[in-house]
């Protein structure tokens, strides 16, 4: 997240520019928006185009791609390294209306001030659409998944979604574009895909039975799910392959029992599973789907890993406590390393030279060199080492044992038999790897643009933020009554795809008249963009059919379970905005997000504001709950309207967190 200080001390440098205006409607490869603005020798280049070919001007309800080309205008050579920050701000009515002309002027004080609110980080001054953002995702202990928006330096957060599953997930993958999130629903033996733009579950893809692990192959093709059915006649265990295009079933390997875990080569040729129930490793053929090769590789393979280095696949074996090489072009194991039984997870570093395993049973994480390949190290560690994960220069380890979370600088490893350098920092009250729900998902993540990670906490129902060179973590959000098992992270800022092309992907949200304010620091560069996002025709005529707007007047904050809150919502005409009052059948529908309840409450208009209704809801116990408005008269059921998001807490957090100034801001 770009520091609002720079942002701020480069606005008073703002240069004057010629703006060259060229839009197309999305025919032809022309992208649906597009604008170049010519600057002091910079050329930049704004262009916003749907993910599905449409051919039609940008609509509410797209997903675009947004690109920003920066580049010399005197050499054509492209801007590389460049942080660039935008907003998608909705234009007034009365500024829509008089044409958007103070928008035309682009780079003039008004558009300076816009940025530098946005900037600012008001929370009454927000734009619409925020490109410089990233969301925090907590696969929980029950059947959700939170998608939490860090705010400020991680001084506080809002609960932005939370995607209701069918049943609690077992593991998790991302595509590249970060556009889909596919969970394993081992209950229910299939994978629910989940859209992120929406936050919404779109469908389902069945598996095998208990399927657990899920990876995506590099090259993004195909989806690999293990499963093992357990015992039987005859056992079924193996790998669902799911295409991600067709989002259906491409093949269903038999490999052995299970547990399974997987892995592939970089190039995505083949692909790696453990049979744990085998005491084997089956070597896929990616484009055949057949396996090719079955190797003995100790009683009990745990896990599984490439190096890039090393172009093999690495097998730690939990029984025999060691580490299996197996060589890609071979399809043979090449050579066998010995540890110490207990063996688990291998993860290999940035660059694939350094592979570290924990010994969850004892305090030992052993360091192989993929170069050898060879064991050089074993550092002395807390006890019940359970996760490494990494950043460009340390590897973080937590454990079952110790709320201390180890890293090891990567530039000190590889000295044989040296005593491994060690750092810590506490990584939460609890032990971060004692985790009641285990699952095979990273619970440290590294956070977007910066030397810093995530760390979830289960019993602390916390994800901490620790940002490298600190003595503690910067900070902490709480994960709104749930346990979180896994973390992830869904980055929507600007990023460089390509030298000087910087791009993310969002949702068009409204209808309406919008500026595209752009911040560059070095050059600097301060412009808006005009542009218009077109009704769709459809969405349109639901919102006349529901003939109501519901919108919460004010979002409580987290409030003591067991007392009455009272939550007031102005009630709208679509088309003009003026309040619908008189109406006789207007309540909430209130869900819990942890536990299948609900309750229906009646709402009272208000005597003194037309319109104004409000509805009084007791949660029964602490955690998060959904609140819809229903009109059944004007055929408004629950699930159309945006749901407020209410947190109940414990009466003592209720009056810490009105005390720290936390929000627990939903989406009315």
């Amino acid at each position: 997240m770009t520091e609002a200080p720079a942002l701020r001390a480069g606005l008073a440098l703002l240069l004057a520019a010629a703006v060259v205006p060229a839009a197309a409607a999305g025919a032809g490869g022309e992208p649906a928006f597009r604008q170049l603005l010519d600057r002091e020798g910079i050329e930049v280049e704004v262009t916003l185009d749907p993910l599905a070919a449409t051919g039609r001007a940008l609509t509410e309800g797209d997903s675009v791609r947004v690109r920003v080309r920066v580049t010399d205008s005197h050499t054509g050579e492209p801007l590389s390294s460049l942080y660039p920050a935008a907003w998608l701000d909705r234009l007034p009515a009365a500024t829509a209306a008089a044409g958007g002309e103070a928008a035309a002027e682009g780079a003039d004080d008004s558009c300076r001030t816009r940025v530098a609110t946005f900037v600012g980080g008001s929370l009454m001054s927000r734009a619409e659409l925020d490109l410089n953002v990233y969301y925090v995702l907590a696969l929980n202990d029950g059947p959700t998944i939170s998608v939490v928006d860090p705010l400020f330096g991680f001084g506080g957060s809002k609960l932005l979604a939370m995607v209701r599953l069918t049943s609690p997930g077992g593991d998790w993958a991302l595509t590249a574009d970060e556009q889909r999130l596919f969970v394993t629903l081992p209950a229910e033996d299939r994978v629910a895909v989940v859209e992120t733009p929406s936050w919404q579950v779109v469908t389902h893809a069945p598996t095998g039975p208990r399927p657990e692990r899920i990876v995506l192959q590099p090259d993004g093709a195909y989806l690999w799910v293990g499963f093992d059915g357990g015992p039987g006649e005859p056992r079924r265990s193996g790998v669902t392959v799911i295409s991600t295009i067709a989002l259906k079933e491409a093949a269903e390997i038999a490999t052995g029992p299970g547990p399974h875990d997987i892995a592939f080569s970089d190039d995505s040729r083949l692909a790696f599973v453990t049979n744990r129930g085998a005491g084997t490793v089956s070597v896929v053929d990616v484009a055949a789907l057949e396996v090719v090769a079955t190797l003995p590789t100790g009683p009990a393979p745990a896990s599984v890993a490439w190096s890039a280095l090393g172009r093999a696949a690495y097998v730690t074996d939990e029984r025999a406590g060691t580490v299996t090489v197996i060589d890609a072009a071979g399809r043979a194991v090449a050579a066998r390393l010995e540890a110490e039984p207990g063996l688990g997870r291998i993860r290999f570093a940035p660059g694939g030279r350094w592979g570290f395993v924990p010994v969850p049973s004892g305090n030992s994480v052993y360091v192989i060199d993929a170069a050898g390949p060879r064991v050089v190290q074993n550092a002395q560690v807390e006890p019940g080492p359970v996760e490494i994960a990494f950043s460009d220069e340390l590897a973080y380890v937590s454990h079952r044992g110790s709320d201390t979370v180890l890293m090891i600088p990567l530039a000190t490893v590889g000295g044989e038999g040296e005593p491994v350098h060690v750092v810590d920092f506490p990584g939460g009250t609890h032990a971060p790897g004692d985790n009641p729900a285990p699952t095979p998902a990273a619970a440290i993540v590294p956070a977007p643009g910066m030397p810093a990670v995530l760390v979830a906490n289960p019993r602390d129902r916390a994800i901490y933020f620790y940002k490298e060179g600190m003595a503690a973590p910067m900070g902490q959000f709480q994960n709104y009554g749930q346990m979180p098992r896994a973390v992830l992270v869904v980055d929507r800022s600007l990023r460089e795809a390509e030298p000087g092309v910087y791009q993310t992907t969002v949702r068009l949200r409204r209808p309406g008249a919008y500026e595209l304010a752009l911040f560059l620091d070095s050059p600097r560069v301060v412009h808006c963009f005009p542009l218009v996002i077109a009704a769709d025709p459809d969405l349109a005529a639901q919102r006349t059919e529901r003939g109501v707007v519901a919108r919460a007047l004010a979002q409580p904050g987290p409030v003591p379970a067991g007392e009455e809150v009272t939550i007031a919502y102005r009630l709208t005409d679509p088309a003009g905005g003026a309040p619908r009052g008189g109406l006789t059948d207007v309540r909430a529908l209130a869900l819990s997000a942890a536990a299948n309840w609900h309750r229906r409450l009646p709402a009272e208009e208000s005597a003194s504001e037309p319109g104004v209704y409000r509805v009084r809801f007791t949660p029964a116990r602490p955690g998060v709950y959904y609140v819809f408005i229903e009109v059944p008269s004007l055929g408004v059921e629950g699930h159309d309207n945006r749901h407020l998001i209410v947190q109940a807490v414990d009466a003592a957090e209720a009056v810490a967190a009105s005390g720290a100034g936390e929000t627990g801001e939903g989406s009315p």
